[in-house]
């Protein structure tokens, strides 16, 4: 009897560790990376579904490669070509059986889909590609063409200095095509973005709305096998929830913990606490195509009445430095002889009755819904900045949404001043000058300040062209003294990331580019 009972918890403690629970803050929009461009949708989908021509080494901003091999660039830096991996598998599901591995097809489908209008995918889910838009892809890329089976080359229109960290982000995940052609003689193309088929380390099983989302294993996987057979991702909104949900030992590990607990958690001897710089800024943006924000001085009191170090103080707990650019500290490229906006009601003052509001104005402000790394309570952020700039006469209304939602609302401009904020997908500049800031990035619905600067903008689109980091630096460095100036956002903060989780994980790491990657975690 003794020798059963023992069975029986030694099967049970096997199969609880092969299974995951990650408590997530949100739930994803859908589960393909083209069409998503919120980190709780990407977390969901990019790294445990899909994966990449080229890839960041774990933990880093290192280009490895992945689904291809290998690659080749021109002397003329246009034609870039790809060597693919062979012997690839894609998922086999319920809904899905491939009669194929990947091949140069599955690149073209995937790519072309996003950039070429008439491709019967575009309008699938609705032919919003903020990525893809946003990063400017449909203007870099002239031409995607299939050498053979296993190569494709991809030809500029001119240079591209991040072409190939580029085609690491999430948004150039590869798709199926055997599977788009199979639901497109169904009639059910809108699977595609909501019953995913990739070639991942996990395969999709079932979400449960607002809930949860099971995946298992991928046990053909082309590299190096998951340690964990399920994966489980537990949504709990509420910081405070998932830090007793962690201590329960009904997650394993949690997103985002509120600030507030990470001294309990840090004392607790069943739970490690980890973290790393941030790749992010958390910011508030005003749309500069709506009135009174299209003013100059309007934009620079506000910048003046917020008082970012009570923010840090009270919200992140000091777990965060004040933000002055619209990049990170830790990136190349920062300008760090630009003054910030001093906190000065005073000046804030005069600035709006030289603006002609001597009397202030009333304005609405959306305040973020879920926890982000930039900002983990935008509500109480809220309640302060509606706080300050009573102080100087403007009569805020807070508003907001659930996220996908936010999301959709914010893309479109509806919104007069809305909290935002960023990681970086691929360590270089661009990704956050040009994909918040730059023109494309307005009718991308990246750019939630609206904000089309030609200054601006000719030299972050001049500084893509160049191969020289040096020369790059030079002119992002002029760029970020025009953002200063004409302040579309009022930068708020660079937080510090912190990851929470049981003894008994190992094999985690803290990605720079804000992912949480499963799979090298096991559970010991």
């Amino acid at each position: 009897m003794k020798l059963l009972i023992s069975f029986i918890l030694l099967t049970s403690l096997s199969v609880q560790a092969k299974t995951f629970i990650y408590c997530s803050e949100g739930g994803p929009s859908a589960f393909n990376p083209q069409i998503t461009s919120d980190g709780t949708s990407s977390n969901a989908a990019a790294k445990t579904i899909y994966d990449r021509l080229v890839d960041f080494k774990y933990g880093s901003t290192e280009i490895v490669p992945s689904l291809a091999e290998s690659w080749e660039i021109s002397k003329d830096k246009k034609t870039y070509t790809f060597k693919l991996r062979k012997n690839v598998s894609f998922h086999q599901t319920k809904y899905f059986t491939p009669s194929r591995t990947l091949n140069a097809d599955d690149v073209i489908f995937s790519f072309n889909r996003q950039r070429l209008k008439d491709h019967p995918f575009h309008k699938v889910g609705g032919g919003q590609y903020d990525y893809f838009i946003g990063m400017d892809m449909g203007n870099i890329i002239k031409d995607i063409s299939k050498v053979d089976d296993y190569t494709v080359k991809i030809t500029l229109t001119k240079p591209e200095a991040p072409f190939i960290a580029n085609m690491a982000m999430a948004f150039m995940s590869i798709l199926s095509k055997e599977y788009a052609d199979q639901l497109a003689k169904t009639g059910k193309q809108l699977d595609i973005d909501h019953k995913p088929i990739g070639t991942g380390p996990f395969v999709y099983r079932k979400y449960v709305k607002d809930s949860m989302i099971r995946y298992r294993a991928h046990k053909n996987y082309w590299g190096a096998k998951p340690k964990i057979k399920n994966l489980v991702f537990a949504i709990t909104t509420d910081p405070h929830v998932r830090y007793q949900k962690l201590k329960a030992g009904e997650c394993h590990l949690i997103i985002e913990p509120a600030p507030a607990d990470l001294a309990l958690m840090k004392k607790d001897p069943n739970i490690n606490v980890i973290s790393g710089t941030g790749l992010n800024v958390g910011y508030l943006a005003m749309n500069t195509e709506k009135p009174p924000f299209n003013n100059l001085k309007v934009r620079q009191a506000i910048n003046h009445a917020l008082n970012k170090e009570a923010y840090i103080k009270a919200i992140y707990l000091g777990n965060a430095e004040a933000a002055k650019n619209p990049i990170p500290p830790s990136l190349w490229s920062y300008n760090n002889q630009i003054s910030d906006y001093k906190y000065d009601e005073k000046k804030a003052k005069s600035l709006l009755a030289a603006a002609g509001f001597k009397n202030g104005f009333k304005a609405e402000l959306w305040t973020l819904p879920v926890t982000r790394p930039y900002n983990p309570n935008g509500k109480k952020m809220g309640e302060m900045m509606q706080a300050d700039l009573k102080k100087i006469g403007i009569d805020i209304s807070i508003k907001t949404f659930d996220w996908p939602t936010y999301l959709k609302k914010s893309k479109q401009g509806e919104h007069q001043m809305v909290q935002f904020g960023w990681t970086g997908d691929n360590g270089d500049p661009d990704n956050f000058l040009h994909v918040l800031l730059g023109c494309t990035g307005v009718k991308a619905g990246s750019n939630f300040a609206r904000w089309c600067d030609k200054s601006f903008n000719s030299l972050i689109e001049k500084a893509k062209t160049l191969p020289s980091q040096q020369e790059r630096t030079t002119l992002y460095q002029k760029a970020q003294f025009i953002f200063k100036k004409q302040a579309p956002w009022v930068p708020l903060a660079h937080a510090t990331i912190f990851r929470a989780m049981r003894k008994n994980v190992s094999g985690y790491k803290i990605d720079p580019l804000g992912h949480d990657i499963f799979r090298e975690v096991e559970l010991k």
